[in-house]
């Protein structure tokens, strides 16, 4: 006869060690999928040789995502990426920021898109956003500044949806005065500020003794001038 089993149930040896240890391994080995997705999507896009999505493939990811290669959630994309240079995305970049979103699939990226908006509207996150979407555009060593043609587009790509009327004046002040040829970093913060802060078209709240920047003084007295004559 074989030996009667014991009643008693012996737990297997190390159960805890064995529970956690495949725990980490399922874990493991569903961040590898999730990453490789997301690497099978950046393929799709980069540049066989430079091994990065350079302007074509951001223009065929565009037309793959429904969007025109202008358009500000492209920007906003480029700033959840922390992309470093105005046309390209780097791998590491890439995973970054599709890490953050939850995205690995084309269909889940479009389906982030508005929700990034959201995201990039909040005050905690507009500043920063406005601040990146100037270096963005720095796409020379050591520049500092950008050219007036430069600051309009971005004017009306940036702001233009929330200060349409403010946007175009500047704008058209910009482009007829001469003083300037190019705007720094401080003045475009500045521009922000100004449409957040004062009243609109009257300007009654402006006060050129205050720390604005001279530009906006003569905006104000362009502006002035403009409705009185």
């Amino acid at each position: 006869m074989p030996p009667r089993a014991s009643k008693r149930k012996t737990a297997p040896p190390n159960s805890s060690s064995v529970t956690s240890s495949d725990g980490r391994s399922v874990l493991s080995k569903a961040k590898t999928k999730g990453l490789e997705k997301i690497d099978r999507l950046f393929n799709s896009y980069a540049n066989s040789s430079s091994g990065v999505i350079d302007p074509d493939g951001i223009e065929a990811l565009c037309s793959d995502l429904g969007v025109d290669y202008t358009d500000v959630r492209i920007l906003m994309l480029a700033w959840k990426l922390k992309a470093a240079k105005q046309g390209f995305f780097t791998q590491d970049e890439w995973r970054t920021g599709m890490k953050a979103l939850g995205v690995d699939s084309l269909s889940k990226l479009k389906k982030a898109l508005p929700l990034l908006e959201i995201e990039v509207g909040k005050p905690s996150n507009y500043e920063d956003f406005y601040t990146y979407a100037f270096r963005y555009c720095l796409t020379e060593e050591k520049q500092k500044s950008l050219d007036i043609e430069s600051i309009c587009e971005l004017l009306n790509l940036v702001l233009g949806a929330q200060f349409r009327p403010q946007v175009d004046s500047l704008i058209e002040y910009l482009k007829v005065q001469s003083d300037y040829r190019v705007i720094n970093l401080d003045q475009w913060k500045n521009f922000l500020r100004f449409f957040q802060e004062i009243s609109f078209p009257d300007l009654g709240n402006y006060d050129s003794c205050l720390a604005w920047p001279l530009i906006l003084d003569n905006f104000v007295e362009w502006m002035k001038e403009k409705q009185h004559s």
